[in-house]
């Protein structure tokens, strides 16, 4: 095995958009599915997300549950997986909620002639690791996989989804369908352009469905490692 088990997982609008165009982010899911991606963030070992989502959500990426968490420390984990993104250059903002919310490693894989300034921008506040250039997802995964990281959370946004399925790098698919339609194209998509290994000769397998309130979990075996629960 040469890459951490991996989940690719986001929300969507009927007509596959992962938002609409406006600058405040949308809410495609419920509490309750809120709750189940808790759980799959509680048996993560880290969590990647793509530098747009880092800069337009300022995400927090912890795991919410006090109960989640009290069972990750006895066993011996730290409160909430490690935080990581995939950046060119890194011109983040250390004060952004991805790198000072929760006690908790941070894992920034920047472009290789970006790496220096990166890591002058961001100090401590997270480890900068020079990804070479360009930056290629596989050596993301191995790296991931020699610093301890056994299963892998990947939360988007489409451009990270886009290159992880296009390289065949997931597991599974957590695919949640929103009751609404955006119907502008301006409005990002699920996945860009591409060839990818899940085609009309070679369909995903589902593996389950299930009503969660108004949306519609989806879930996706993309390799023979998927464990089907």
């Amino acid at each position: 095995m040469t890459r951490p088990y991996t989940v690719v997982s986001c929300a969507v609008s009927l007509d596959g958009y992962l938002d609409d165009a406006s600058p405040q982010r949308l809410m495609l899911s419920n509490d309750a599915d809120f709750d189940r991606v808790d759980q799959v963030r509680a048996d993560s070992d880290a969590i990647l997300v793509g530098a747009c989502t880092l800069r337009k959500d300022n995400p927090r990426l912890l795991v919410r549950s006090d109960q989640r968490v009290h069972e990750r420390i006895a066993a011996g984990r730290t409160a909430s997986p490690i935080k990581v993104t995939v950046s060119d250059h890194a011109d983040f903002d250390p004060g952004a909620n991805f790198f000072t919310r929760g006690d908790v490693d941070k894992l920034v894989y920047c472009g290789h002639y970006g790496f220096d300034d990166a890591r002058d921008r961001l100090g401590s506040a997270a480890t900068v690791v020079d990804g070479g250039h360009p930056v290629v997802m596989p050596w993301v995964c191995h790296d991931l996989l020699e610093r301890g990281v056994e299963r892998l959370l990947v939360e988007g946004g489409g451009t990270v989804l886009t290159q992880f399925l296009q390289e065949g790098l997931a597991d599974e698919m957590h695919l949640v369908i929103a009751p609404f339609l955006i119907g502008d194209s301006r409005a990002r998509r699920f996945v860009d352009d591409g060839h990818f290994p899940w085609r009309q000769d070679s369909p995903a397998h589902l593996v389950e469905t299930r009503a969660i309130g108004d949306v519609v979990l989806l879930r996706y075996a993309l390799s023979d490692r998927c464990r089907v629960s």
